[in-house]
């Protein structure tokens, strides 16, 4: 008895905006699932690359075009796909909701952001992608310095604990936290300082993108 597997890809792209968590979902044109919504995705063709199928199927249905994404997990399980036995490679990424414009095409009716805590009902097993895509990304943030390109060129300190503590979850200990990424020499401290709120002008930083990279390739380690 001849075994047909099909092969899909999906992309959990999260989006980090002041202080604000959110994930890109489309709404689905054709069935199954139609008019639910779900994660960007879609069949790999016969002669394509994973990664450039994921590429592919995101910015088709939503016009976000990500240079890197990170390949999370492989779906598997039997009856995740009512069309047959689908496998489906789901990759992750973090992005600034911002920088895209969104526009939805091909089998997807509409591109949307919804924050993390918001989510609507989602198609196939699209929500355990995207709680394996959410642990993995807290857990990746406390052994890589991550983030630090969704900020301003130019930020106060606060800005990155805010970061931090939003992806987390949590809050986080201020004094241990300055004091681990001071220690990590990633940020030049600028000769500028910025007015937030009541009391003295914050000192804003820069992250010095050699010594940012160079760790991200270490893995160095830091608790939170």
């Amino acid at each position: 008895m001849e075994q047909k597997i099909q092969l899909t890809v999906d992309a959990v792209v999260f989006g980090y905006d002041a202080g604000d968590i959110s994930v890109l979902l489309v709404k689905r044109k054709y069935e199954p699932f139609k008019d639910a919504w779900a994660l960007p995705g879609g069949f790999v063709l016969e002669h394509e690359s994973l990664e450039r199928a994921v590429e592919r199927e995101l910015s088709e249905e939503t016009g976000v075009r990500i240079n890197y994404l990170e390949q999370l997990y492989t779906f598997g399980e039997p009856g995740r796909d009512p069309r047959g036995r689908v496998i489906s490679i789901a990759y992750f990424g973090l992005v600034k909701p911002n920088a895209f414009k969104l526009q939805a095409a091909t089998d997807a009716q509409k591109a949307e952001w919804f924050p993390i805590k918001e989510l609507p009902k989602l198609a196939f097993d699209h929500k355990i992608i995207f709680d394996t895509a959410l642990k993995r990304l807290q857990g990746k943030i406390t052994y890589e310095p991550l983030g630090f390109e969704l900020l301003d060129k130019k930020f106060p300190f606060s800005d990155l604990e805010k970061l931090y503590a939003t992806l987390l979850d949590r809050e986080i200990d201020r004094r241990n936290f300055k004091k681990k990424i001071t220690s990590l020499k990633v940020l030049d401290e600028l000769n500028e300082k910025v007015s937030i709120g009541p009391g003295r002008p914050a000192s804003l930083f820069s992250f010095n993108r050699k010594r940012y990279f160079q760790l991200k390739k270490e893995g160095i380690i830091f608790e939170i």
